[in-house]
């Protein structure tokens, strides 16, 4: 990913996964390419071949509004992909210059939010997933919420963390259509070139997913944990953009109220705690004891 022709490896890649049966096309006879032909995106979005041909190749840098839509109608494109695809051309027109991140610093006021939580798990990231804070709570969910970690590369590549998510497949689809989505015109990020330069060596999986060019916003999901500790937890994570930052993300989980996911987060946060001097002898062994007797 070098990101000197992101709108042509967008079209490309999103073109090869659809079918010609899907927008009504016979599918018969040789075909050196999958999904739909670079003449056939061009016919159905009433444009000509050579224009389409000059967009894949970054020879045209002035597509309208109009002609966008059109071949995201073709490609089909959700609304969230159809933004995209319009985000990476007006970047072309544009200039490449950044003006330079804000500094990437955690508000007091958040850190003190979080902390005041002991039973909701929550943690901050940053758009490349690094972790850059979280409170105790999340970090018994699984220590890779710790600030340092760079939270994507631990899915794809911590062995622990894929064992302790039910839903991996899922999660690491979102997570990479998710990173797709914030690279947008940021496509030649040194940082974002670095991680997924590395994620596509070390993971197949990776590699794979991030051809696929897939685009979605982070958004609230059911993480299914097999936790080592308690067992089997569903808990909604709700994800907060941090306004004043540099696309900080607030990460918040919850479980339904009165479920057997609620009280076993109630037992990790209860085996999580410091003990008191009272309680130090022998209190996480009976808190285990109550997982055991359920």
């Amino acid at each position: 990913m070098d990101g000197s022709n992101a709108l042509g490896e967008f079209l490309r890649a999103r073109r090869a996964l659809v079918r010609p049966k899907d927008v009504g096309l016979p599918g018969g006879g040789l075909r050196r390419v999958p999904g739909l032909r670079r003449e056939e995106v061009a016919m159905l979005a009433g444009i000509s071949s050579d224009y389409y041909l000059r967009l894949e190749q970054g020879r045209d840098r002035n597509p309208s509004l109009q002609v966008l839509e059109a071949i995201a109608g073709v490609l089909r494109l959700d609304a969230d992909a159809t933004a995209h695809l319009v985000g990476l051309a007006q970047e072309r027109r544009g200039s490449r210059a950044r003006s330079g991140h804000r500094p990437e610093q955690v508000p007091a006021s958040l850190l003190q939010l979080i902390d005041g939580w002991p039973r909701t798990p929550a943690y901050i990231q940053n758009r490349y997933t690094d972790c850059l804070a979280a409170n105790a709570l999340a970090t018994a969910l699984t220590p890779n919420y710790r600030p340092g970690v760079t939270l994507l590369r631990a899915v794809f590549l911590d062995p622990a963390e894929r064992e302790l998510r039910r839903d991996w497949e899922d999660l690491t689809e979102e997570g990479v259509a998710a990173l797709r989505s914030g690279a947008g015109a940021d496509a030649d990020d040194p940082r974002l070139r670095d991680l997924v330069g590395e994620l596509s060596l070390r993971s197949e999986r990776f590699r794979a997913l991030w051809a696929r060019h897939e685009v979605r916003p982070r958004r609230g999901r059911v993480s299914r944990l097999s936790h080592p500790q308690v067992g089997d937890l569903d808990l909604r994570s709700d994800k907060l953009s941090v306004d004043g930052t540099d696309r900080l993300t607030l990460v918040v989980f919850h479980a339904e109220p009165g479920s057997r996911s609620a009280e076993l987060l109630d037992i990790l946060g209860s085996l999580a705690a410091p003990p008191s001097e009272g309680d130090r002898h022998g209190s996480a062994r009976e808190r285990r004891g109550r997982i055991e007797e359920r």
